[in-house]
């Protein structure tokens, strides 16, 4: 039987994954108390119906019963019993956001104030997250995101790396990202803002790719920039970090750094690392 135990942070999409699950045909519970997992865990094995695939969803609602997750986990290792962890995360900028969005209260915030409940759960959760054997950041994945990410790691059997690469490409005359953890600036490739039949396209339309990559300084530096990160990702990931924004610049954020984001997301996303791209200045 396979056993998928679903926790992390509240606002992180934990509902939205045991959805995917439960289309994907598994037999899901929602918000289950730590202390049951055990019993609910041979319930399924003693079924007369195949009961193959479950999905529990466990998280802080569950107050103190919390506490005996760790203890829950240690009974299902000596009953045989084989489970997963999966945790679902989101940076606290963008949690406090979809909070404000559903103007929900955050259950751990004793005050009102969202920042304070979402300090206080990250804290509760540091061990489990530690413990788990996925982690999806779903701080720049839409719904659909996250059901391929899902998708690929329960049902295609494909491992991935517990963190989320962004590429964002952007124009300098706007701004960096506030958010970048990594800056490349790209001004110096050839720009196809100069040439008339391209200068109204971006970096998405295949003549502007060509133009940019025609260049042997433009593949030689994405080669060098592709191989600084194929060194640094691994590094971040035994920091434990589940969320990378690197951020590529040009002058308008149209042509040159949306050719290389896209490059470079295409590269490493083939080297099962979860990679999203966008583009923040394309149409401005």
């Amino acid at each position: 039987m396979e056993f998928v135990i679903i926790t992390g942070m509240s606002g992180a999409g934990k509902s939205q994954a045991v959805k995917v699950l439960e289309d994907l045909n598994y037999y899901c519970m929602d918000n289950l108390p730590p202390m049951l997992l055990p019993n609910f865990a041979e319930l399924c094995k003693a079924s007369t119906k195949t009961v193959d695939k479950v999905a529990v969803v466990v998280d802080i609602r569950g107050g103190i019963f919390f506490n005996d997750l760790f203890t829950s986990l240690e009974v299902l290792k000596e009953k045989g019993i084989k489970h997963s962890i999966l945790f679902l995360d989101a940076t606290d900028e963008e949690l406090v956001k979809r909070y404000k969005e559903l103007r929900r209260p955050h259950p751990l915030s004793e005050t009102g104030i969202i920042i304070d409940g979402i300090i206080k759960e990250r804290e509760i959760l540091k061990d489990v997250k530690q413990k788990s054997d996925y982690i999806i950041d779903t701080t720049s994945l839409k719904l659909g995101r996250l059901k391929e990410e899902v998708t690929r790691i329960f049902i295609e059997g494909k491992i991935y790396h517990n963190l989320t690469v962004s590429f964002v490409s952007f124009g300098y005359k706007y701004g960096i990202p506030s958010d970048s953890d990594l800056v490349f600036d790209v001004r110096f490739l050839p720009n196809p803002y100069y040439i008339e039949s391209l200068k109204r396209l971006t970096g998405n339309n295949k003549e502007v790719q060509d133009y940019v990559m025609s260049s042997d300084i433009s593949n030689e530096f994405l080669h060098k920039l592709m191989k600084l990160l194929e060194f640094l990702l691994p590094h971040y990931i035994l920091e434990g970090k589940t969320n990378l924004i690197i951020s590529i610049g040009c002058t308008g954020g149209k042509h040159r750094s949306v050719t290389i984001a896209n490059r470079l997301a295409d590269y490493f996303g083939n080297e099962n690392y979860r990679v999203t791209v966008s583009h923040r200045d394309e149409f401005k």
